[in-house]
């Protein structure tokens, strides 16, 4: 019989050590055998064999107690498997760390609660306690045999069950969850499952097979579905294992006072070894009565020979009524009363900030943290896209496998991060321009997952991750960074936190010190104890309780949807796009959010919105930028239309019709206005009328990278309708570019994106906006791309200016305030303004720190464009202390009085942020005269203020663009034709209205850009220039050497600094001739300053090489160093003219001109000096400096030739001239003019009348005389065709190359002569001195069959190509294919250096007549067109200028066929041409036939105007 004490008789979960087994358990583990009888397992059980004497017996010993050899040798080789199954089991708990977790929400089957691997359940097996709270039930598990656990897994249930419902209790057995003594009470191992399903369709035959029959359908519905939770590794990664779990739901309603036995059903299946044909099944029933007792499940129908069992079993069969009673009224008692819950309006409160509109929140940006989402939670994930974080800190290591993020981004474009690419290691926006921060979500892996970063364990996030996580915090929390006060972080528990050391906890604790409080944390989970576990975890590591920032009572579905519901319906609404006839095509938020750098127009743009109309017209009326809703608002019924400016009609009617028939992929359009008079409000405009027709957009940041810009502009071009021709055409706006060369830059990088994209540009793809500030209107040249906005309204203007007063008269009642449109209704009249101006700033006083701030904002205003000082720096500075909700100060009113004259703005940079402007320019240039006039405030006064006052650079959003435009108002001249303006306008008004003071404002800004390079230069511009303090400029242009050791600008100015010294120098050595003395002074300076020129020179070289590899920068080639080294060899020219021994007479200018050449040396000029002895001195000196000296011809000549070759040959991408190089070749040609007065002096009339001239003479003058003549070059000799030379001096180049030709000419002689024949029949093709062309020819012919140095290769196939081109009635030049492949090859080698930013010159075309005017030169187009130079720039870069009719009569139209991305022209010889726009043949199929006109530059031939 059994013993009493035994209360687990059928107890599954054996030890490990077979030892420690009693022959209780021995007998259970025997009935589970295979092939083994219940008589084999009961004489183990009669013969009292625990496990350590079944480890001492063998067959033998078996088969001496009554068993049969074969149950014997199973039951020895089961024991045998048993021993290694069990040393090999899960390992001591001994070795766990007791984390505590808490068991899945009874009853639930959707939750997202998951177990960690060897955490601790924090409830204890137990028996009934309040008959609600569930008992439990741990059961290993781990060692159960495949074949036997079906078996065990339901017996287990069902005794469980029905101990819970005899004992009227809830209940939930686990699986997979371990027990002393082999591991740590309640500790999660988790289970291998390999089908689910199985356990469910094992248990419901189970309880139909051992409840009795009354009681079957009763069971079923107590013993609830099984459910298998998750176990996590360490590490939070998933895991293959599980916790199999059922719950024991005994309602009252269903088990009333019933009890409840069970049947004992052992199957035994009994298999024939030999033949395995029969299935036979023994069946032993006892019935069997479970009840809770403690920890475990005691059946009180035990067999035993006491009656004490019975006497327990009809006493609790005698107390089931009393049972039944008590759980009746614990349900009762339990029933969830609906609560009013106000968490609902508490999280509509808590994450807009109190505004209760998204549209409209108090906070700007969002950051969220979270752990482990659950598959099921991701249906809820709409409000987290609506909220375009700004950073999910993310503790997911699987999230971008199959979790939170790769769902997110399914729906919105994210940048993936790891936390160490948040440590500060240089300026804070830089890192934050690096991360896209502000662009699109940053998502953070805080606990690994991503490129090949590992995930900690729980226990070791801490140590590993801990310390980059506080930097990614510290980093977010900054105030430069996110902005003050207005950012709100939210944490997600979407997975219960459970464990002190949980990451989050963590988290929360390093937030919560770095926002000192909680009003910008809000926590959400969905269940209570989710709720309390987080609260009391935070509790203890903060000590303080977090209730009131928590929302807890709404499931992730219904968080959802009241975050949802706090969007206004235009935010929730679907956005369109035209996809042409009229139809649309829908705008998906994850795309449109990639197009970070732009702002996309929609068709359906404001439709549904909710925004405040008067708030809207109030701020635009006041001088803010025009928004979308104002042109909206203007087109709702009752309104009056939207003022239509003058140009409006001939934008929409004319230009761009007009640009729409170019073939060309982008286009530009400029739209020049004085700052304002409503140019962007006219752009706008164009861009609303248009947006049913275009894809239109705005650029956000004209600082953005101009390379994803482009691909940005392109992936618009061909969203949806890839395939699909022809595309509705884009139109990008872009606004206050302050350099037309980045807006060129923008262009041609969006041409190569629809190059490498195949866009055909059978018409215009892309339209460029560019709508630019001029102040200069008179200096604008009209042309059909180029539209004006002056400060003059017409009539018409001025008469809807006024029908649109009445209606805001009528609607706002401080219209007086709407300063930027009355200062345009009253046509801009200064007294207007001055009268603001006076009577806002009566109050003014400079020792207020508003009035600083403004007077700061004016000056900034003034000299730069679009400058704003941040909202965080403004409340700082005023002391303003924002709080984290809406009904706080506004910054606008810390200014007082002097708020209507400013308003905010959004700025967009490295980081996006708020600030405030001037509301107007001319207010903030009256602003500035009037601080002067009436207050004292003079411009140095605010400046000195701005660069010295330290707490204007604090650590505030917006820092770095303050020090941009506090440099760029130093820094930044305005170049015209007429001069190059010496200092920015800040630092010359400064000179001129308080002389002296400009000079403490550059030592000042030399203190605040203490780093800066540039800033320094600038310093030693200063005192070289004004000062002509030479000392104080080396200094300063030292320290700017110093910090930028690889810029040719900077080291151009140490090199000017030593020029303008030695100019200087000699301009007050009044005394003549010149000392020795101050000659060796001289030469020294002139020999120091020279060797700087070159270093410069060099420098430029090596950045133009760089540049090219970037691809990107389009910055030309710095010729500074090369004009440089020819004014001071200029500088020495004077200074050896004022010596005794070259200042004589002509004689002895002739000896310095030979000297200086080369061609003399000092020692034989001494020795015809008659005064030698008395110029010994200066001899002594002059032999110091000898190569100075004997190279300085050479010198000069090398760089005029250069600079010749730069100029002539290589223009600017764009056709547009640049003001700068007018000005440096204006100062070539007075430099070369001294040059050729001193080395080519010639007398040429003389020269043709003197026939008794020695040969060898008569070639040194005519020689002279065409070095003079700048016609000893091809670049020189080409330049007379831009040129209005006289045709005699034309004539008389050629008839001087005609006699130096018959006389042992050089090749290069020769080459130039076929090019003075060329531009000679251009100027004059009936002259006289032209050579017959064929005999042109035959000379070329020549030449190229001769030998020819490298440096003329390049002008020779230029020529040859042209040339040689293929015409009618010629013989054909089979060579010409190589030709055009060295001229590329030698314009690469030649130029490579100099050509960066640049485009080579188209010098000729191909006309339609033969022989010479085969070749119709640029000018010849030019005089067809009768366009001023701004003008004929445009009409090339659009492409116009191939629909002039004059042009079509004057060029040759040629055929050929698209190949490999070049064009094979359609000649007896197969050329390739190069098209000049790419985009015009792309996506055309190869072989395509095509026209096109020919042009010649030193690049090669080039197709235009491709058809």
């Amino acid at each position: 019989m059994t013993d009493q004490g035994e209360m687990k008789t059928q107890e599954e979960d054996l030890p490990p050590d077979i030892n420690d087994w009693t022959k209780h358990q021995v007998r259970e583990w025997a009935l589970k055998l295979d092939d083994v009888e219940d008589t084999d397992a009961e004489i183990l059980f009669q013969q009292n064999i625990s496990g350590r004497s079944l480890l001492l017996l063998d067959t033998a010993d078996l088969n001496k107690m009554g068993m049969t050899y074969g149950p014997a040798k199973l039951i020895i080789h089961a024991r045998d498997e048993a021993k290694k199954l069990k040393t090999a089991g899960p390992i001591s708990s001994t070795t766990q760390p007791e984390r505590s977790c808490k068991p899945y929400p009874f009853c639930r089957y959707h939750d997202t609660y998951r177990y960690m691997e060897s955490s601790i359940l924090d409830v204890t097996e137990s028996g009934a306690s309040d008959l609600i709270e569930p008992c439990h039930e741990y059961k290993g598990f781990y060692n159960t045999p495949d074949e036997t656990k079906m078996i065990k897994f339901t017996g287990e249930v069902i005794r469980f069950a029905a101990a819970c419902m005899n004992s009227c209790t809830n209940g939930t057995i686990h699986f997979g969850i371990g027990d002393d003594p082999d591991f740590t009470h309640g500790q999660v191992l988790g289970l291998v499952v390999k089908d689910k399903e199985a356990y469910e369709k094992a248990l419901r035959p189970a309880i139909h097979d051992c409840f009795e029959y009354k009681h079957k359908e009763a069971a079923q519905r107590c013993i609830r579905p099984v459910r298998f939770v998750g176990v996590l590794n360490k590490n939070m990664t998933s895991s293959d294992k599980y916790v199999i779990e059922v719950d024991i739901v005994p309602d009252s309603t269903i088990c009333g006072e019933n009890i409840y036995h069970t049947l004992n059903n052992t199957k035994k299946a009994k298999k024939k070894a030999k033949d395995k044909e029969t299935v036979k099944s023994e069946t032993k029933q006892s019935k069997q009565f479970f009840v809770r007792d403690g920890g475990s499940s005691r059946n009180l129908l035990t067999p035993t020979t006491s009656a004490k069992p019975m006497e327990e079993y009809n006493k609790f069969v005698d107390n089931m009524q009393q049972r039944s009673q008590l759980r009746k009224q614990a349900e009762e008692k339990h029933v969830s009363v609906i609560k009013s819950s106000t968490q609902g309006s508490r999280l509509s409160q808590m994450i807009t900030g109190g505004s209760l509109s998204l549209d409209m929140s108090h906070f700007e940006r969002y950051v969220i943290v979270t752990n482990k989402a659950h598959s099921s939670q991701f249906e809820s994930l709409g409000f987290l896209v609506e909220l375009n974080p700004t950073a999910v800190l993310d503790f997911d290591p699987e999230s971008a496998k199959n979790g939170l993020q790769y769902q997110f981004d399914q729906q919105s474009p994210v940048h993936v991060h790891l936390p160490a690419q948040y440590k500060i290691t240089g300026p804070i926006e830089d890192i934050a321009n690096k991360l896209k921060l502000t662009r699109n979500t940053s998502w953070v892996f805080c606990n690994g997952g991503i490129e090949n970063e590992a995930p900690s364990d729980i226990d070791q996030w801490l140590m590993d991750k801990g310390a980059s996580i506080r930097d990614v915090i510290s980093f977010l929390c900054r105030k430069d960074v996110l902005p003050n006060k207005r950012f709100l972080v939210i944490f997600l528990l979407w997975s219960t936190v459970s464990e002190r050391i949980d990451p989050l906890v963590e988290t929360f604790s390093t937030f919560w010190q770095e926002l000192k409080g909680t009003e910008q944390i809000l926590c959400i989970c969905d269940s209570e104890n989710a709720f309390t576990s987080w609260n009391d975890l935070i509790e203890a590591r903060c000590g303080i309780n977090i209730s009131s920032r928590c929302i807890y009572e709404l499931s992730f579905a219904e968080v959802n949807g009241t975050i949802l519901s706090l969007l206004s319906k235009n935010r929730r609404s679907s956005r369109f796009l035209p996809c042409g006839q009229g139809s649309r095509v829908l705008l998906e938020k994850k795309e449109e959010r990639s197009l970070n750098n732009l702002e996309v127009l929609c068709v359906n743009q404001c439709e549904g919105g909710n925004e405040d109309k008067i708030v809207k017209e109030e701020n635009f009326y006041r001088g803010g930028k025009v928004s979308w809703w104002n042109f909206y608002f203007s087109e709702q019924p009752g309104s009056t239309p939207f003022v239509k400016r003058d140009r409006f009609d001939y934008i929409m009617n004319t230009v761009i019709p007009d640009l729409c028939s170019l073939r060309k992929a982008c286009v530009l359009f400029n739209l020049l206005h004085v700052p304002g008079c409503g140019g962007t409000t006219l752009a706008m405009h164009t861009l609303w009328a248009l947006r049913d027709r275009f894809c239109c957009a705005v650029l956000k940041d004209n600082n953005a990278d101009f390379t994803e810009v482009a691909e940005q502009v392109v992936k618009l071009l061909t969203y949806v309708h890839k395939e699909q021709l022809p595309r509705v055409p884009v139109m990008l706006m872009i606004d206050d570019f302050d350099d037309m060369d980045k807006v060129f830059d923008l262009q041609q990088l969006i041409e190569k994106e629809c190059e490498k994209k195949d866009i055909q540009s059978k018409s215009a793809q892309v339209f460029l906006l560019n709508c630019m500030r001029s102040e200069f209107s008179g200096l604008i040249e009209p042309t059909q791309d180029t539209v004006y906005i002056g400060n003059n309204l017409s009539d018409i203007e001025q008469k809807l200016f006024e029908e649109k007063l009445v209606e805001i008269e009528k609607t706002h009642k401080n219209a007086e305030t709407f300063y930027g449109f009355m200062i345009m209704k009253k046509n801009f009249k200064p007294e207007y303004i001055q009268g603001i101006v006076h009577n806002t700033l009566k109050s003014f006083n400079k020792n207020q720190k508003h009035a600083e701030l403004l007077a700061v904002l004016v000056l900034l205003n003034v000299y730069c464009k679009g400058a704003s000082l941040s909202v965080s720096l403004c409340e700082e500075y005023l002391d303003l202390q924002p709080k984290p909700y809406c009904g706080t100060i506004k910054v606008e009113e810390g200014f007082g009085k002097f708020s209507t004259l400013i308003d905010s703005c959004l700025v967009e940079g490295k980081v996006e942020f708020k600030a405030v402007k001037m509301i107007h320019s001319s207010i903030a240039r009256e602003c500035l005269q009037e601080l002067a006039t009436a207050h004292n405030v003079h411009k140095a006064n605010i400046a000195d203020l701005l660069l010295t006052t330290d707490k204007l650079y604090e650590c505030t959003q917006g820092k770095d663009k303050l020090l941009q435009d506090v440099h760029h108002i130093l820094v930044k001249r305005h170049y015209s034709l007429e001069e190059e303006s010496q200092f920015s306008p800040l630092i010359q008004d400064i000179a001129k209205e308080t002389p002296g003071l400009e000079e403490v404002v550059l030592i000042n800004a030399s203190k605040r850009f203490e780093k800066d390079a540039i800033v320094s230069q600038l310093v030693a511009r200063y005192y070289y220039l004004k000062k002509k303090e030479f000392t104080q400029a080396k200094f300063w242009a030292g320290k700017a050497k110093d910090l930028s050791t690889d810029s040719s600008y900077i080291a151009d100015t140490s090199a000017q600094v030593i020029k303008h010294e030695l100019k200087n120098a000699i301009a007050n050595y009044k005394e003549e001739p010149i000392s020795h003395e101050m000659l060796n002074m001289f030469l020294k300076m002139a020999q120091s300053a020279i060797d700087a020129f070159k270093e410069t020179q060099s420098l430029a070289k090596k950045e133009s090489i760089q540049r090219l590899k970037i691809k990107t920068d389009n910055c030309p080639f710095n010729t500074s160093g090369c004009l440089g080294e020819i004014q001071v060899g200029v500088l020495v020219i004077e200074v050896l003219a004022k010596t005794p021994i070259f200042s004589k007479d002509s004689v002895r200018h002739d000896i310095m001109s030979q000297v200086l050449s080369g061609d003399m040396k000092l020692k034989n000029v001494e020795k015809c000096d008659k005064w030698y002895n008395k110029h010994r001195s200066y001899y002594n000196i002059l032999r110091q400096f000898e190569d100075l000296l004997y190279n300085l011809k050479y010198r000069m000549k090398v760089n005029f030739d250069l600079l010749d070759n730069f100029y002539v040959n290589l223009g600017s991408r764009f056709g547009m001239k640049d003001s700068r190089e007018q000005v440096a070749q204006n100062e070539l040609c007075r430099c070369f003019r001294v040059y050729a007065k001193l080395f080519c002096k010639t007398d040429c009339a003389l020269l043709w009348k003197n026939k008794s001239i020695p040969v060898m003479l008569k070639l040194h003058e005519v020689r002279q005389f065409l070095e003079m003549q700048k016609a000893d070059t091809y670049s020189g000799i080409l330049n007379y065709l831009s040129n209005d030379i006289p045709t005699e001096i034309m004539a008389k180049i050629a008839r001087h190359y005609e006699f130096v030709c018959h006389h042992n000419p050089t090749v290069k002689e020769r080459i130039n002569f076929i090019y003075v024949n060329v531009v000679l029949s251009c100027i004059k093709l009936q002259s006289q001195y032209l050579r017959p062309y064929q005999k042109l020819i035959d000379l070329l012919e020549q030449v190229l069959r001769e030998q020819t140095q490298i440096n003329d290769m390049l002008p020779l196939h230029f020529i040859a190509v042209m040339l040689l081109w293929p015409q009618q009635r010629r013989p054909q030049c089979r060579s010409l294919g190589k030709y055009i492949s060295q001229l590329r090859m030698f314009y690469h080698t030649e130029m490579r250096e100099m050509y960066n930013g640049k485009s080579p010159i188209v010098h000729f075309f191909l006309g339609k007549k033969q022989g010479y005017e085969r070749l119709v030169p640029l000018r010849e187009i030019k005089r067809c067109i009768m366009a001023g130079p701004e003008q004929f720039a445009s009409m090339w870069e659009n492409g116009r200028i191939w629909k002039e009719k004059k042009v079509e009569e004057v060029l040759c139209r040629v055929t050929g066929r698209v190949k490999n991305n070049l064009i094979l022209a359609d000649t007896c010889i197969p050329i390739e041409v190069t098209p000049m726009f790419r985009n015009q043949i792309s996506g055309r199929a190869e072989g395509s036939k095509v026209s096109f006109y020919t042009g010649f530059s030193l690049k090669g031939p080039l197709a235009l105007d491709i058809n």
